[in-house]
This record gives structure tokens, C-alpha cells and sequence, in this order.
């Protein structure tokens, strides 16, 4: 019989944030692999759970030498519960190789899901979030993290990132700098926990806010770039193409304005065309 291998979100603060599932795997898995076997034998106690299976630890520097390990006990029919110190395991956290291996050998992977600072900071930063990526920690040389910035100068979707609070203020200096102050972002702080903070305002204002430090686990949310405004004339000859193939200049202006993401108007588009065909 195949076990399998159960991904589980623990509480980033807040211990009432625990799932009933999670409360239900940490006592009945056969195998607990934990980033901190502390932490989880301390989250265990606070939820009034036994741990009856083995606890290993599971921490990025043991990763790859435990993987055999436990891939060999969910094939032997156990079930593994993966659990890191907060949040969801793999986003930034220990996880993504064991469920590669997991995955490659056709074994059962499944998720408990829960609390995670990346979707928590999203809704609580007040920009436009529907659409997103993840980029984990910025890098810690300032060279590096210019080039990473100015990779996001066009980025159109919110960004969320990982800082830690003793690189924050270099951080958010380099980022006004490169992608300039008026740029909007939210600095979220100890999320669920008793000192929670969330800072929102432009680039330029937390920047300044930040030089005076700040503490605990840190998510930053970044608002996409704002689309450069299309100018008509150059949309004038995609225009002409679909009508060369039949389409009517009306309904050619109609689709190419709605393809643009800079607020074009098919009246706008319409005119420019007939100014273009008049010269």
C-alpha cells in the first residue's frame, strides 16, 4: 500500500488561525518532517495535539540528504506531513524538492491548505491585486537587487516579496531610486501576530519611514507599473492589415483599441486612421 505526502499551512502568529485538519494530521501521521521540530513540537502542545508518529527535521541544509528517506516511507505505505515554521511549505520555505520527488515517482501529494503571508498581504495592502507574482527575497547585494528592481520596472502585475527587516531601508531606497518614488506599496509586518502593521503609501514615503528600522517577519506588496499611454499612430497600420483581410475599419478599430492595455478609444483609433488616409 502507497502512502502519501500531506503539505500542511501552520499559523504565521495567531494559533487560532490552525485548521482542524492540521490539529487531525500532526496526531495521526506517521511521519512529521518539520523545519523546526521545536516550533512544531511547541504548536502541537498549544493546540492540545500528541504527536504519535516520527518527527524529523526538514530544514534547507538537510533537505536533499533526507529526501530518500521519505520517499522511501511514503512508499512503504506511511503518510508524511510536511510542516514549516509558518505558512505554506515551498513558497520560500522547505518543500518544493520532496514533492518533486514525490511527484516523479508517481506518489500521492496532497495540501492541507491555510494561512500564507503572501495572499494575507495582498488583500491587506489596498492596490489592485488581481493580478500578482511572487518573487521571494530580493537579492542582498545592492548591484544585484538594482538589476532585480529594474526587471520590475514594466511589470504590470503587483509584486509580493520577503525582506528582512535589517535589510528594509536599503531595500525600499534602491527600489525609489530605481522605479521611483511615487510608485505605491504596502509594508506588512507580523501578520496575525499581536503586533501587526501594516504601512501603505508611496515608495518615497515608506522608504523614509523605514530608516528608523523596523522588526519581525516582513511582506512587501508592490503595485504593478502603471501601462504607457499607446499613441493612435502608431496603431494605424495593424488597423489597416485587418481591414487589407476584409475586416470593416469600424470593427478593425473596435478590436485593436480593445487589445491595447493603455486606454486607446476605437473613436480615437477611427479618427486617426481617416486623418492618416487623408494625408
Amino acid at each position: 500500500m502507497t502512502g502519501r505526502l500531506v503539505l500542511a499551512a501552520t499559523p504565521m502568529g495567531d494559533i487560532g488561525d490552525a485548521s482542524d485538519r492540521l490539529k487531525v494530521a500532526l496526531g495521526s501521521a506517521d511521519v512529521v518532517a518539520a523545519e523546526d521540530t521545536r516550533r512544531t513540537r511547541s504548536l502541537a502542545a498549544a493546540l492540545e495535539v500528541t504527536i504519535t508518529g516520527r518527527v524529523v527535521s526538514f530544514y534547507d541544509q538537510v533537505e536533499v540528504t533526507r529526501l530518500p528517506a521519505l520517499v522511501a516511507d511514503i512508499e512503504d505505505g506511511r503518510t508524511v506531513l510536511l510542516v514549516t515554521d509558518a505558512g505554506m511549505p515551498s513558497v520560500s520555505d522547505p518543500g518544493y524538492r520532496l514533492v518533486a520527488a514525490c511527484v516523479e515517482k508517481d506518489l500521492p501529494v496532497t495540501c492541507l491548505p491555510g494561512p500564507s503571508a503572501v495572499t494575507t498581504a495582498l488583500a491587506l495592502s489596498g492596490l489592485p491585486v488581481e493580478r500578482f507574482c511572487f518573487d521571494g527575497f530580493p537579492p542582498r547585494k545592492q548591484g544585484q537587487r538594482r538589476t532585480w528592481f529594474e526587471a520590475l520596472r514594466t511589470e504590470q502585475r503587483a509584486c509580493v516579496f520577503f525582506e528582512a527587516p535589517h535589510r528594509l531601508a536599503a531595500c525600499l531606497a534602491d527600489a525609489v531610486d530605481v522605479l521611483g518614488g511615487d510608485r505605491r506599496a504596502a509594508v506588512c509586518r507580523e501578520l496575525t501576530k499581536t503586533y501587526e502593521e501594516v504601512r501603505r503609501g508611496t515608495l518615497a514615503e515608506l522608504a523614509e519611514w523605514a530608516v528608523d528600522g523596523a522588526r519581525g517577519e516582513i511582506t512587501v506588496v508592490l503595485e504593478g507599473a502603471r501601462p504607457v499611454a499607446a499613441d493612435p499612430e502608431d496603431l494605424v497600420g495593424e488597423v489597416e492589415r485587418l481591414v487589407a483581410d476584409g475586416v470593416r475599419l469600424k470593427d478593425a478599430c473596435a478590436q485593436v483599441a480593445a487589445e491595447q492595455s493603455a486606454g486607446v478609444s476605437k473613436r480615437e483609433l477611427y479618427e486617426t486612421v481617416l486623418a492618416a488616409r487623408r494625408d
